[in-house]
C-alpha cells in the first residue's frame, strides 16, 4: 500500500501522482483530501484528492513542490512508498444540477477542482471553466479542462496564454455582458478567492470557495485550520473543506496561512542545502 504507481511532471515543480491506496479509493469522493505524511521525520500535509481508480484501488494527487515535504515527496520515485496516507477527509462537494456552473481556479487551484468539475458536468451542468497561472508554463490540466469543459478561457498574468492579466477579470467580464452563471466554485490564491466572492456577490451568484489552510491532523482536533465563517469559527478539515465564498473572513485566512513562511523559507533552504551536500559527497566518492 501507499506505492507510487505513476508519476508525472505537469508543469515547473507541480507533479501528479498515482498512489496504491485500496480502502480511500473506494470511499473518496469528490472534494475530499488526505492527509500525508513523506517519511518518519516529515509533517502532515493536506493534498486534495484529483480523482480516484476504485477497481485499480488508486488515487491521484496533484502537488505543488513549495516546501521541505513536498520537495520530499516529488523526490519520490515509482515504486517508493509514501509512509502514511489518511483519508478521505473533509465533507465531499455538493455536486448537483445547477444549470451554468463556473469553475475558477489560479495555479495548482486547478488540482483542487478538476475531480470536481468533471462531476459537475455528469451531473449535466453547463459548464465553464476559468484557469489562470503566472505564465503559460505553470498552467496545468489544460487538455483535461477543455475536454469536459463547454467554454475554457485562460488568464495568464505575463500574457504568454490566453487573457493577459487575472482570471478574476475574465470571470468579471463574463457577468457584465450579461453571462447566465448559476454557480460559482473557486479554489486557488486567497486572494484570488476574495475577488471571486467580491465579484459574484454583487451578482448574488452562490459561491463556494475550497479552502486548503493549514492543517495537521486532519480531523478537528488541533484547530490549525480554523477559519471564519459567517462570523463562527470552522475547521476546514471537517466542516469543509467548502465554505459559503460571501462569509468567508479572508482576510484572517491569509494572516493564518503566513504565520510560519518564514519557518517554512528556512526549513526548505536547509533541505536544498542538504541535497547540495550529499551530491557533492557523492561525486567525491566517486571520483
Amino acid at each position: 500500500m501507499n506505492e507510487i504507481e505513476k508519476k508525472e511532471i505537469l508543469a515547473e515543480k507541480i507533479k501528479r501522482i498515482v498512489v496504491k491506496a485500496d480502502l480511500i479509493s473506494k470511499k473518496a469522493l469528490p472534494g475530499q483530501f488526505v492527509i500525508v505524511r513523506v517519511d518518519e521525520k516529515g509533517e502532515r500535509i493536506p493534498l486534495t484528492i484529483a480523482g480516484t481508480d476504485p477497481e485499480r484501488g488508486t488515487i491521484t494527487l496533484i502537488f505543488q513542490e513549495v516546501g521541505t515535504s513536498t520537495a520530499k515527496l516529488g523526490l519520490l520515485n515509482e515504486g517508493d512508498r509514501i509512509l502514511n496516507i489518511v483519508g478521505p477527509l473533509g465533507k465531499p462537494t455538493e455536486i448537483k444540477k445547477y444549470g451554468n456552473v463556473c469553475i475558477i481556479a489560479g495555479g495548482v487551484g486547478s488540482a483542487f477542482v478538476y475531480w470536481m468539475a468533471k462531476s459537475f458536468k455528469e451531473k449535466g451542468n453547463y459548464l465553464i471553466t476559468i484557469i489562470g497561472a503566472r505564465s503559460k508554463n505553470l498552467l496545468i490540466l489544460e487538455n483535461e479542462m477543455r475536454e469536459i469543459s463547454d467554454e475554457l478561457f485562460i488568464a495568464t498574468d505575463d500574457g504568454s496564454k490566453g487573457f493577459k492579466g487575472f482570471n478574476t477579470q475574465i470571470l468579471e467580464e463574463l457577468l457584465n455582458k450579461g453571462k447566465k452563471i448559476d454557480y460559482v466554485l473557486t479554489a486557488g490564491p486567497i486572494l484570488m478567492m476574495k475577488k471571486v466572492s467580491e465579484i459574484t456577490k454583487k451578482f448574488n451568484i452562490k459561491t463556494v470557495a475550497s479552502l486548503n489552510p493549514i492543517m495537521i491532523d486532519g480531523t478537528g482536533m488541533c484547530g490549525g485550520c480554523r477559519v471564519t465563517v459567517g462570523g463562527e469559527v470552522k475547521f476546514a478539515c471537517v466542516d469543509g473543506p467548502d465554505f459559503d465564498a460571501h462569509i468567508v473572513d479572508f482576510d484572517e485566512l491569509l494572516k493564518r496561512t503566513s504565520l510560519y513562511k518564514e519557518f517554512e523559507k528556512k526549513s526548505y533552504e536547509r533541505f536544498i542545502k542538504s541535497l547540495q551536500c550529499h551530491a557533492c559527497q557523492r561525486e567525491k566518492n566517486q571520483n
